[in-house]
């Protein structure tokens, strides 16, 4: 759609036609082709390649045909070299030249439909886990600010000094050691696999690394907000030495993760920021660790966390199940258009 008052030129669209983006992207590395849902017209610009589907075709067909990946290769040995490697450069009769091996209506029908309840099926996986983590979210707030009290039991206040003791630095060994490095939004190994506990690679410098096991509580004490916090999930590895790495003992370090991480005991911890160079700050481990919370006994936290931990298991289920059913579109995109 046009964002400009000027709008000579462009093309006027309407329901069901298609468009041709030629822009390319890590999701479309030949540019994405869309079908216009609208009912009113509208218009593009036109650096875009508008068509609609005629004759024989099932519009809805059209759509998931070029949501599948059949429709590259012949971009790929039919388009032409342009300067602009970011996108895809290929004259229209080309591009209207490809063929399309296209069964019968009746046929076309049955497949977009198909691809159509998968497509809403997955959707509706998203939104229930999308719906589970909120819910996760909003309990483990309740609980840990006592507006939802799960046992009965007061809760008093604790230096966090009391659970978490620093571990020393160690050299990284010369064996192939997985090196951890946590970042704010996970990360991903060098292997493409997405890690929430972080990023995993291999490392054989002789840089010094501290060492870290199953639980360990990790944090950044250079710009905590915006930096990383939370538990070693992953096991036995080395970190760099930026990092402040704790073992947690006399309280169940999932528990006392969580409840460092709550807003009010955060803003707390970040009232003892230090400025230092570029910009960044510090927060020294002896103001975070004489910093308060407010936690139960050691078996009313592993009550909360048994509870959480039925939560997690639920998320964790629904997840398998909404990655099964976006694999089943993948392998369907690939195998009903060839």
């Amino acid at each position: 759609m046009a964002n400009s008052d000027n709008t000579s030129g462009y093309y006027i669209i309407r329901q069901n036609d298609f468009v041709y983006n030629p822009r390319k992207s890590s999701d479309a590395p030949y540019g994405p082709i869309s079908s216009y849902k609208y009912a009113e017209d509208g218009i593009v610009s036109p650096l875009y390649l508008c068509f609609h589907a005629k004759g024989e075709i099932n519009p809805l067909y059209y759509e998931w045909y070029f949501r599948s990946s059949a429709w590259h290769r012949y971009i790929y040995m039919s388009g032409d070299s342009g300067a602009r490697h970011d996108r895809v450069s290929i004259k229209d009769d080309t591009f209207f030249a490809m063929p399309i091996n296209l069964p019968s209506e009746q046929e076309q029908s049955k497949i977009a439909s198909f691809l159509q309840s998968l497509d809403e099926r997955i959707a509706a996986q998203e939104k229930l886990v999308a719906s589970l983590k909120k819910y996760k979210r909003g309990l483990l707030h309740d609980v840990l600010s006592e507006k939802i009290k799960i046992t009965t039991e007061t809760w008093t206040e604790h230096r966090i000094g009391e659970f978490l003791h620093s571990k020393s630095i160690k050299q990284l060994p010369t064996t192939d050691a997985p090196l951890m490095a946590f970042t704010a939004t996970g990360g991903v190994c060098d292997k493409g696999e997405r890690y929430d506990r972080g990023f995993l690679v291999k490392d054989a410098s002789s840089k010094l690394y501290k060492r870290t096991d199953l639980n360990d509580f990790i944090y950044s004490s250079n710009n905590l907000d915006v930096g990383s916090i939370g538990l070693n999930l992953y096991g036995s590895a080395v970190i760099s030495d930026v990092y402040e790495i704790f073992s947690i003992k006399d309280a169940d370090p999932w528990f006392i993760s969580e409840a460092i991480k709550q807003k009010p005991i955060m803003s707390r911890i970040l009232k003892y920021r230090q400025g230092c160079l570029y910009g960044q700050y510090r927060i020294y481990a002896e103001d975070f660790l004489g910093v308060f919370v407010k936690i139960p006994s050691y078996e009313a936290q592993k009550k909360i966390g048994a509870v959480f931990s039925k939560i997690d298991g639920k998320i964790t289920q629904e997840q398998i199940l909404l990655d099964c059913l976006e694999k089943a579109r993948t392998f369907f995109l690939q195998q009903l258009f060839i």
